[in-house]
């Protein structure tokens, strides 16, 4: 009997080395092209070049080496029937029993971002999917393998016999279709993406998801669930996340990281330690400050009652005496750049407590104007690890330009392009706001402003936000009516005995009626910043001058629903 064929080529060359000496030892031929051949070749490994089995040299730089009938008659060849048999023997064809192929690695290429269309084509494999769908459609026949995770198991059920394993043979079939239509879904993204009209919202969207982990249940113990991701998209938002601590992520804990990273993301550059308290996926809380530990008081103290059972994010990593504060709350999840080592000592006594850092990232090009406070900043001890910090959260973020949010309703999905936060930076001017009042903010208004526009990013629709010195005093959120969001923020800043004095609001959409600005006159608030855009804002802005409030147009809304 002649020794049964493998034919390896692959550009993940993991394992491929043993595996094919594996197969050698086994009394097996091993057929391979091209820098495959010459790796297993330097390995110690007899290899019989492809150009010996084709009688053609490979050409165009290996663009054609395996499109041949003396590659694909072997492959399609099925051993049950005779005639198939005997046209490989009239042709003097041998019959190839194994192929290890997995394809160019297209998606690695142009992850990285910056690649021409010429140089990705170059990336788009022809041979290898043809080879392994051959081999696919023939898998009672032909072994065929794509995952170098998956050698070891094939090498097994040689060693039974080698015409066992018809469920493997099944399975690895299954997943070579796999392989190819990821692999054509990211050639076409590729060439629907941002150099293309298309954009992120082209005219359809495959999805490729693959599970991280089932969950105990989903939002009710009587809901299955999982966490699933898109596969080989980049390791970020909540799905990049890596757990040092605590019980497994539930289904609830997720969709409130989710939120934490959200609401904490406009503090992403910001030279302040900043900390958001997420409760139900909206903030209850938000405060900077001038330490870590400091921020967390500011931020627990708009509702500590709502505190209780939180996710808590902060743009630092944790230090001891902030992690002594948390320590004293019950909470659900801690999400940061990183945790000091007294603060793991500390929190790491609470063992249910889930610790999440943020992935490494490298550190971005400013961005934003090196002026002022900035400056300050930047020439500050310790500047350049807040600088990564950032950058590790933005990689947690997620919401990158040319991504999509996609959210599923009741006969549909949709899609939209992620929201950008409106990041906040102390003595940057906001150039593209518009003071609509007879009365400019102070210096110290237009801080509170542009801390009650970040914080206010984060929190449901309708949003009511008020805020003072780096933190919030009161939040309406989720309300079917403005005027509702503003009573109800007004009532959480009294619980507290938090004065809304001269406070700053945050609307995140226009007021479209007055009594939204005079409830808030009522409270003591000094200034207010919202979208503009509504017919009656002429009305609204005069209720803003009766007052003697003074009132910024942003331009821009922040719904979140």
């Amino acid at each position: 009997m002649a020794a049964r064929r493998a034919l390896i080529s692959v550009s993940d060359k993991r394992g491929v080395a043993d595996f094919a000496r594996e197969l050698v030892e086994r009394g097996w031929e091993v057929v391979s092209t091209g820098g495959t051949a010459r790796m297993l070749e330097e390995q110690g490994v007899p290899v019989t070049p492809i150009s010996q089995v084709t009688g053609h040299p490979e050409i165009m730089d290996g663009r054609v080496k395996t499109l041949h009938p003396s590659i694909h008659g072997p492959l399609l060849a099925r051993r049950e029937v005779e005639a198939d048999l005997e046209a490989l023997e009239r042709l003097g064809y041998s019959e190839i029993d194994l192929v290890a192929v997995n394809l160019y690695p297209f998606q690695e290429t142009v992850r990285a971002g910056g690649v021409s269309v010429d140089e990705a084509m170059e990336q788009v494999d022809i041979g290898g999917p043809t080879m392994i769908r051959a081999a696919a459609k023939n898998h009672r026949s032909v072994w065929v393998v794509v995952d170098p995770a998956d050698y070891s198991r094939v090498l097994e059920s040689l060693d039974g016999g080698g015409t066992e394993g018809g469920s493997l043979r099944l399975e690895l079939a299954a997943k070579v279709f796999r392989h190819i239509s990821r692999y054509d879904e990211a050639v076409a993204e590729f060439l629907s993406g941002p150099g293309n009209e298309e954009g992120p919202l082209p005219p359809e969207i495959s999805l490729r998801l693959e599970r991280i982990r089932p969950l105990r249940y989903g939002e009710n113990p009587d809901q299955q669930a999982a966490f699933y991701r898109e596969r080989d998209a980049p390791e970020a938002g909540v799905g990049g996340l890596v757990q040092l601590q605590g019980k497994d992520l539930s289904y609830n804990n997720i969709l409130d990281l989710d939120g934490a990273l959200l609401s904490v993301s406009p503090f992403a550059f910001s030279h302040r330690p900043a900390v958001t308290i997420i409760k139900h996926t909206t903030p209850a809380g938000v405060a900077v400050g001038e330490t870590l530990e400091e921020a967390y008081r500011k931020a627990l103290r708009t509702d500590p009652v709502s505190a209780f059972g939180s996710v808590i994010a902060t743009n630092r990593p944790v230090d001891g005496p902030t992690a002594e504060a948390i320590a004293e709350l019950f909470v659900e999840c801690i999400v940061a750049p990183g945790f000091r080592k007294e603060a793991r000592t500390v929190l790491g006594a609470k063992k249910n407590l889930r610790l999440l850092v943020f992935p490494e990232a490298p550190v971005p090009r400013p961005t934003v104007p090196v002026t002022g406070d900035v400056m300050d900043w930047l020439q500050r001890d310790g500047a350049f690890e807040e600088l990564r910090n950032a950058a590790h959260f933005m990689a947690a973020h997620g919401r990158h330009p040319h991504r999509r949010v996609l959210r599923e309703v009741y006969g549909g999905i949709l899609a939209q392009e992620p929201p950008c936060p409106p990041f906040y930076r102390l003595g940057i001017p906001q150039e593209d706001w518009e003071v609509v009042t007879s009365r400019a903010p102070t210096d110290q208004e237009w801080d509170d402003l542009r801390f009650a526009w970040a914080a206010v990013f984060g929190v449901k629709s309708n949003a009511i936000l008020m805020a003072r010195d780096g933190a919030t005093l009161g939040i309406g959120a989720g309300q079917m009516s403005r005027v509702d969001a503003s009573r109800l923020a007004v009532q959480k800043a009294a619980d507290q005995e938090l004065s809304l004095e001269g406070a700053a609001l945050a609307s995140d959409a226009f007021f479209p009626f007055r009594d939204g600005v005079d409830a808030a006159a009522r409270a003591g608030v000094g200034c207010i910043v919202q979208p503009g855009g509504s017919v009656r804002d002429s009305e609204v802005v005069e209720a803003a001058d009766e007052a003697g409030l003074a009132m910024i147009f942003t331009g821009r809304r922040l719904f979140r629903h």
